[in-house]
């Protein structure tokens, strides 16, 4: 699992949000777009790409898309 690979899958689950402008460090919950759905849609993207089940628990406990990540990881 590479992390900028994640990050592209990630970016891909905003309207309006360019691949580009993200980093590891990117707090996720302040860029423009999030929301539930959003948020739905990473859930469902994780489970289909990566074969993790996360909760909507596991988004709040993570800041930045690399805290996401690593929970992806364990």
């Amino acid at each position: 699992m590479d992390l900028q690979d994640f990050i592209k899958k990630f970016s891909e689950q905003f309207d309006d949000v360019d691949f580009s402008e993200l980093t590891p460090e990117t707090c996720y919950k302040n860029l423009e777009g999030w929301s539930s759905l959003v948020a739905l849609s990473v859930i469902a993207m994780i489970d289909e790409e990566y074969d993790v089940s996360l909760k909507g628990d596991d988004l709040l406990k993570s800041d930045t898309i690399q805290d996401l990540f690593e929970r992806i990881r364990k």
